[in-house]
């Protein structure tokens, strides 16, 4: 394994075949054999690989800075997303606003609505003995509490935002600025037309309020870059997670009958899959100061990468760390970031993924990988399961 991968200590590059077909494999050799790795990509960057470097660099968002993009090599044109690409006070004055909407007790109030979405979803599948669950349900669910308790965008729409959204993810490099670009002009004119109509007193009215920079009222493109990161969000991860928690779920009975019978191990299992399945593969930040970080020195203006995923399987914090295992005593992972950049929907990432289990298993105990089954995925600084086909009598 080592000289299959040696080639990313010094040429990394997230797009590379190794990601999508061999991912697990390549995590591990980096995490194990590779602290850190270069890239020579577009501006070329620092790939951090280990659970302590990654926290160290997450924490210190003064040395760190997101103000230059999450992405490390961005497409010609590229939208940023706020206030992912933002530093404090300014990220920290949105992420006061916007918290009250994704803060556990505003998520808690979601669950009756998030398991009556995910009980129709699974009646329009459960008597033909089969789905392909991403398709069918993983795709679904997390647009479905989206847009319809906290920003309300026409469900209808939901499909074509989460192609465009797919297509500036992981489509072809010429083509997602202009994916991501169609996406911005819709919630743009969507914002357009609540400013005609009364408050409603939800999300967008706080969005459209705005928050102060630099003394005065922010500029109408920073909200709108707000609400596509809302969106960017709410469609571009869970779906990976709430796949890879229910590819679990059909190949391994024993955890199935563990997670039902005994909530801790849910608990347990919805950690393991967000450490496993995280659909955040690494994010980027500009060095502002010299830095020393693992024995490795980094000029101010220098880019780095931090290997989330990687760091979530780091041996020194995790044992097994491959293996998915609801019995541990506690998870550690870097799955939802590190610092005050931690992700905003962690609170509601969880909610999807023990509902759409406990759900599913509940009205489909027996649940299989189809035999033939071909598991699909799709990576580069995210990462997503394509197709999940399931079985049961």
């Amino acid at each position: 394994m080592a000289t299959e991968f040696e080639h990313l200590h010094t040429a990394f590059n997230i797009e590379d075949e190794a990601f999508v077909t061999r991912f697990e494999d390549a995590l591990e050799h980096l995490v194990t054999e590779c602290p850190v790795a270069r890239s020579q990509v577009g501006p070329g960057y620092h790939v951090f690989n280990r659970y302590q470097d990654v926290r160290k660099i997450g924490q210190d968002w003064r040395t760190f800075s997101s103000a230059d993009g999450w992405m490390m090599d961005p497409p010609e044109g590229n939208i940023p997303i706020l206030p992912e690409d933002l530093d404090p006070p300014y990220h920290t004055a949105w992420r006061k606003v916007l918290n009250p909407y994704f803060n556990a007790k505003a998520v808690t109030q979601l669950e009756n609505h998030a398991r009556n979405y995910a009980k129709e979803l699974i009646e329009g599948f459960a008597d033909s003995g089969r789905c392909e669950f991403v398709a069918d349900f993983a795709a679904k669910l997390p647009g479905l509490i989206l847009f319809r308790h906290i920003l309300p965008v026409p469900v209808v729409d939901l499909p074509q935002l989460f192609a465009d959204i797919d297509s500036y993810s992981f489509g072809p490099v010429e083509e997602r600025a202009a994916a991501f670009g169609r996406v911005q002009e819709y919630l743009e004119l969507f914002l357009k037309g609540r400013q005609n109509e009364a408050p409603k007193g939800d999300l967008v009215d706080v969005i459209l309020a705005g928050v102060k920079r630099d003394g005065s009222t922010c500029p109408w493109e920073d909200k709108v870059h707000t609400a596509l990161d809302v969106v960017f969000g709410g469609l571009a991860t869970t779906t990976h997670a709430m796949s890879g928690a229910m590819y679990e779920m059909a190949r391994r009975p024993s955890v199935r009958a563990a997670v039902v019978s005994d909530p801790a191990r849910m608990h347990t299992a919805v950690e393991e899959t967000v450490r496993l399945y995280a659909p955040v593969v690494m994010a980027a930040r500009t060095v502002r100061n010299d830095v020393e970080i693992n024995g490795m020195k980094i000029a101010a203006g220098e880019r780095v990468a931090l290997n989330f995923a990687a760091a979530s399987r780091d041996p020194d914090v995790c044992s097994n760390p491959r293996e998915f295992d609801v019995e541990r005593a506690e998870v550690v992972h870097t799955a939802f970031g590190i610092g005050p950049r931690r992700c905003i929907g962690e609170h509601l990432a969880r909610l999807e993924i023990r509902v759409a289990v406990e759900e599913f298993l509940k009205r489909i105990p027996d649940v299989y990988l189809e035999s033939d089954a071909q598991l699909e995925y799709e990576s580069g600084q995210l990462r997503t399961m394509k197709k999940l086909p399931l079985r049961w009598a």
